[in-house]
């Protein structure tokens, strides 16, 4: 496959049912979420999702999170329990991905959870995603659309940088609003294992009760590798003053080369942070990043950063 056939959908009716048609073939199609652009496969499908694998280059025991319409549709991959429900009641559709035990029965590829006896799901809130999955009517599995440990894409153009002749089809809505990956709680034991696009201010407020810090260093959810959502250059954080050379990335009033957010907003700053990545990127030089508050979306926005930094 070579770039010109990727097919570049719209997500209108035609372009929705020809997604379909790409996913029930075994296909890998991309797809825009509200976070950012997930690569789909059909995960009951044990090929289609082992092409996922191989199209990122992604290692078989990272797991995937899988998508679903509504919570019926999780119930019937999950053992569902209170947490859970409060969870979704209050924020699905939306960024947030529960963690649960997977169901007897499940259909799904055993591929899917890295060898996990659980299961990462979310219902996606942007429009073009609940419609492919309302019409696709099977849950789909979807890493973020790009190189493994690479930096995420937020927009289509993102997705055919990185996979050029290795998906089907990229279903292009523009910018993803949020910007930032889902947040991750384990719904049974209500740890936080990745910071996202839900405050875990918010989540700690609908449960009523703080949630656990993750104690283990073994994968257990999608998202926590040590090295990911890197650039192809060196990055420096918390930098107030960059050096010669550098791209600086600044928060809030200061000179710098793209700014997250000159006003000091988290949200819009977050939904910037993965596009300014992939400018600064392409111009060849060490980035520098002014520190970045850590509260709400700033510690999910600070965990990406440092995975971003991380030794490689």
């Amino acid at each position: 496959m070579t770039p010109k056939d990727i097919d570049d959908l719209r997500p209108d009716p035609a372009g929705i049912d020809k997604a379909v048609a790409y996913l029930r073939a075994g296909d890998l199609v991309a797809f825009p979420t509200e976070t950012v652009y997930g690569l789909g496969a059909d995960a009951t499908n044990d090929d289609a999702v082992a092409t996922i694998f191989s199209a990122k280059g992604r290692p078989s025991f990272n797991p995937l999170i899988v998508h679903v319409a509504n919570i019926d549709a999780a119930r019937a991959l999950a053992k569902w329990n209170d947490a859970a429900d409060t969870l979704a009641q209050a924020f699905w559709p939306g960024p947030l991905t529960l963690v649960l035990p997977l169901v007897p029965g499940h259909g799904l590829s055993p591929q899917v959870t890295g060898g996990l006896d659980t299961i990462a799901i979310r219902a996606p809130a942007h429009p073009a995603a609940r419609s492919l999955l309302s019409a696709f009517k099977l849950p789909i599995a979807a890493p973020s659309a790009n190189p493994s440990g690479r930096i995420s894409p937020t927009q289509a153009d993102h997705v055919k940088e990185g996979l050029n002749g290795k998906i089907a089809a990229v279903l292009d809505d523009g910018p993803c609003p949020v910007g930032l990956e889902s947040t991750i709680i384990d719904a049974v034991n209500l740890t936080l294992l990745r910071p996202g696009g839900v405050n875990v201010e918010q989540i700690e407020a609908v449960l009523g009760r703080p949630t656990a810090q993750r104690q283990t260093q073994d994968i257990t959810a999608p998202g926590q590798l040590a090295s990911h959502y890197a650039p192809n250059v060196k990055m420096r954080l918390n930098v107030e003053t960059p050096n010669p050379g550098e791209a600086f990335l600044g928060f809030g009033l200061m000179d710098c080369d793209i700014n997250l957010s000159a006003k000091g907003d988290l949200t819009e700053a977050a939904s910037q942070l993965f596009e300014a990545l992939h400018l600064l990127d392409k111009e060849g030089r060490t980035i520098a990043v002014a520190p970045i508050p850590e509260v709400g979306l700033g510690i999910a926005m600070n965990d990406r950063l440092r995975r971003a930094a991380a030794p490689r």
